[in-house]
């Protein structure tokens, strides 16, 4: 069983400034800003949304199809993907164009100043979900406005189930696009934040949402996530990590333990005990994909953290 994971592929360039913004930004010149910061230190990561789920649900031992749009910069990635077997045939490169890239400079304070480039990523509608003929399961994650709202049309017509997670790019839509992902999908997962946004764009309240979907995850940081299904809420506890090095990708690593739940007829709580599971793993390394557990090594963290094995 294949699960489609539609959303962007990026780099991540991030740097440190060994100082602190507010020493070099002058409040009374804020209308005139022009300033630069010395990053002696910088490394590029790779990410993505749906790189970073894919990597984790490989991780699993679930099968993941990638549906994305890279640039012309794409090679390193590529051959990354090949590296980890994992499909790129529905990785689409947009010629003329550069990868989705970020660009985060960190402080002293552990302030970000970020520029985001959607590049390719803006072409994600010319990817069609008819072409992944083996998904029995996908996820619409973030990515380009109109892919976004193409593949959640595809993959209801095909009656293939999917969780709609909207993330960073939840701000691009209306309160009746966003009702019109609901009412699409089969499941829902934001952060506590985009939780609150998306009940004031429509209006309504999460127990309201829920209705809409057979069940609606809220993550919550350390405090642990939330499921609503079936007119309950299930408390899923934050897991205890080894360390916390950089939250970059948790969430994906959340997500990617909720699709393998899902494809497997999981029921919600050992769901989302996994998806909690996979996301301490990941907080205790830099990057999105930088983290390595073995099968045999997560069922030891979901035992020690749950009391028995989840397979």
């Amino acid at each position: 069983m294949s699960t489609l994971i539609c959303g962007s592929i990026a780099y991540d360039n991030i740097m440190v400034f060994h100082d602190r913004f507010k020493n070099h930004i002058l409040p009374e010149q804020i209308h005139i800003l022009n300033v630069a910061f010395l990053v002696p230190e910088m490394r590029r990561e790779f990410g993505g949304c749906a790189g970073n789920i894919a990597y984790n649900l490989k991780l699993l031992g679930g099968d993941p199809l990638i549906m994305a749009t890279v640039g012309d910069d794409a090679d390193p990635y590529l051959v990354r993907l090949d590296d980890l077997g994992l499909s790129r045939t529905h990785v689409r490169r947009i010629a003329g164009s550069f990868t989705a890239q970020a660009f985060i400079t960190t402080d002293l304070d552990d302030n970000q100043i970020t520029a985001f480039h959607p590049g390719a990523m803006s072409f994600s509608h010319l990817n069609r979900v008819a072409d992944a003929r083996s998904a029995t399961l996908g996820i619409v994650a973030p990515d380009g406005r109109d892919g976004m709202l193409q593949h959640a049309h595809d993959l209801a017509a095909a009656g293939t189930p999917f969780i709609f997670d909207p993330g960073q790019g939840l701000p691009m839509f209306s309160g009746d696009d966003l009702m019109q992902f609901m009412k699409l999908a089969e499941y829902a997962c934001f952060n506590d934040y985009e939780a609150k946004l998306l009940c004031d764009r429509t209006g309504r309240s999460l127990e309201r949402l829920a209705n809409e979907v057979k069940a609606l995850i809220v993550t919550r940081g350390g405090e642990g996530s939330h499921i609503y299904t079936g007119g309950q809420r299930h408390e899923i506890p934050c897991v205890k990590a080894d360390d916390v090095v950089d939250p970059t990708g948790c969430g994906d690593a959340y997500r990617s333990g909720l699709l393998y739940g899902i494809a497997n007829g999981w029921e919600w709580l050992k769901t989302g005990r996994l998806a909690a599971v996979m996301g301490a793993i990941k907080i205790a390394h830099r990057g999105g994909q930088n983290h390595r557990a073995s099968r045999d090594e997560i069922a030891d963290r979901f035992a020690k953290a749950f009391g028995k094995a989840p397979w």
